[in-house]
């Protein structure tokens, strides 16, 4: 038998090459596309009406009481669907205060509410918080606000007395309750990722008396109130090694005074277009719902 060149035998073995290459490639080609394994395995949403999305015709039982008013459509349950989590919990229930973290709450309209750290586990690697709001009193003090003339500050002078303010006060003290919340939620879920949620603006430069039934310079109070507060959990967050998402800054523009579907707020009349039916006043729309769920997406990066 006629020996063959080395050089024959390179290019031999070269077709050969090419060939085991493509039956490689083509073999390949028909397997099915691996899928990413979820960023985080369990999620657990904890905090008062404005993570709640408290509503009235979405209102769910899945995880709460009913009268928690906890919506199905919450930025909670939208962030646990966009990231895929396969385990997903969601606490939040309306009128919460920190120390329902850790003791049964009697939810607003009936029924109750396991402790919210009931929830945690420590498999646990993702945390989302909105709380302090009703611990300080600013929810209530809205509702003290309303008037039927537009005029001075009468809700401020129940709060200002002898140059102190009672809410700022209320606020500062809040802030180590906020903190021991974040420490707590640490020693049950050590591997957790804990995002503390403010609230966004719920009330403008300016009052829009009458529609909103709170005069102009009570209006700019509570407006600075709301930033006050949400100052508070930014240094509660950094206090305790947390990370803070402001839903704040960018919300401005899409207060409770705003038409319908520019407004991410409810006012004082319990109707929103969005969804259609009864609303909770003061507090997020589905829109509102839909905006904080895009602002903690961004912050977790997807």
């Amino acid at each position: 038998m006629p020996r063959r060149s080395s050089a024959g035998v390179i290019a031999g073995a070269g077709r050969v090459a090419l060939l085991a290459a493509a039956c490689a490639t083509l073999f390949v080609g028909h397997l099915p596309t691996a899928v990413a394994a979820p960023r985080y395995s369990e999620y657990v949403a904890l905090g008062d009406s404005w993570s709640a999305g408290a509503t009235v015709v979405q209102a769910t039982d899945r995880f709460v009481p009913m009268g928690c008013v906890q919506s199905r459509a919450n930025y909670p349950k939208q962030v646990a669907d966009a990231l895929e989590v396969p385990v997903f919990r969601d606490a939040t229930c309306g009128a919460a205060e920190t120390g329902d973290m850790t003791g049964a709450q009697d939810a607003p309209l009936g029924g109750s509410n396991a402790a919210q750290f009931d929830r945690l586990t420590p498999t646990t690697d993702l945390v989302t918080l909105g709380i302090g709001g009703n611990d300080a009193g600013l929810a209530d003090a809205v509702f003290d606000c309303l008037t039927v003339t537009n005029v001075g500050a009468p809700c401020m002078a129940k709060y200002v007395v002898g140059g102190v303010d009672r809410m700022s006060a209320n606020i500062a003290a809040t802030e180590p309750g906020v903190i021991a919340v974040i420490d707590g939620i640490r020693e049950r879920t050590p591997r957790a990722r804990i995002l503390v949620v403010d609230y966004f603006a719920a009330i403008g430069d300016r009052g829009c008396f009458p529609t909103i039934p709170i005069t102009d310079a009570d209006a700019e109070w509570l407006r600075a109130k709301m930033i006050e507060i949400n100052g508070m959990l930014a240094r509660a967050a950094q206090s305790a090694a947390a990370e803070f998402v402001d839903t704040y800054s960018s919300s401005i523009g899409h207060d409770a005074c705003q038409p319908a579907g520019i407004r991410w707020v409810e006012g004082l009349a319990p109707i929103s277009g969005n969804p259609p039916g009864l609303a909770v006043p003061f507090h997020p729309n589905q829109l509102g719902g839909d905006y904080q769920a895009g602002v903690v997406l961004a912050a977790l990066g997807g």
